[in-house]
């Protein structure tokens, strides 16, 4: 369980203080990554320095909204600064406007951008908000431009649901992996969630997941 979990702390009154209790859990138990804010990753590059931990942030979170260029260069600069992974809020905007083009353009930039610097992309779909159609057509968008990971939400607006983890093990591509998140407090909801098909876990309560 432990290399499955993406130990998260993005509260928005988050602390350097906080940075250092989550940075030490994740070498102490040997997770995979830690999600930090922004903010944060020049600090949690050096914390985590010589350790197995990768390093993961979120990039126009939580609402998905900024424009391309910014998130582009909000990837560019978190990469420059030492994170290893970059969790990308989908624009909802557009994507509840009809817009796909513009959803589509979004997403393959960002992949692209991550992909060149040889980083892991996770897209953020946001998908307790999304109906039938619209869950189907991102399933098919990010097949086509193939993010290494989609994740479930944010966590802000609705946690991780085992069967949305079924719905997008059936859709996706068996290479795009998925990161279930939001939500996930206890060991037995984290266990059904990779019986699912989930890939990785993000969530705030990775000690308490062990037990």
């Amino acid at each position: 369980m432990n290399n499955l979990i993406d130990h998260t702390y993005l509260a928005p009154d988050c602390t350097g203080e906080d940075i250092e209790r989550v940075c030490r859990e994740a070498i102490t138990h040997d997770f995979y990554a830690v999600c930090v804010p922004p903010f944060f990753i020049g600090r949690a590059s050096k914390l985590l320095h010589g350790s197995s931990v990768k390093l993961a942030t979120v990039i126009a979170f939580p609402y998905g909204y900024a424009e391309t260029a910014v998130k582009i260069q909000e990837i560019r600069r978190a990469m420059d600064e030492g994170a290893d992974e970059l969790d990308i809020v989908i624009n909802l905007s557009a994507l509840k406007s009809g817009d796909w083009a513009y959803v589509t353009a979004d997403l393959a930039a960002a992949a692209t951008a991550v992909r060149l610097r040889g980083k892991v992309s996770k897209v953020i779909i946001e998908i307790g908000d999304l109906n039938e159609q619209e869950r189907r057509k991102v399933c098919d968008i990010c097949n086509e431009i193939k993010p290494n990971f989609v994740k479930t939400s944010t966590g802000t607006r609705g946690g991780a649901k085992v069967e949305d983890v079924l719905y997008l093990r059936a859709q996706l591509l068996p290479e795009i992996k998925i990161k279930a998140s939001g939500g996930i407090r206890t060991r037995q909801m984290a266990e059904q969630l990779v019986a699912a098909g989930a890939d990785r876990l993000g969530t705030s309560a990775g000690p308490a997941l062990l037990g």
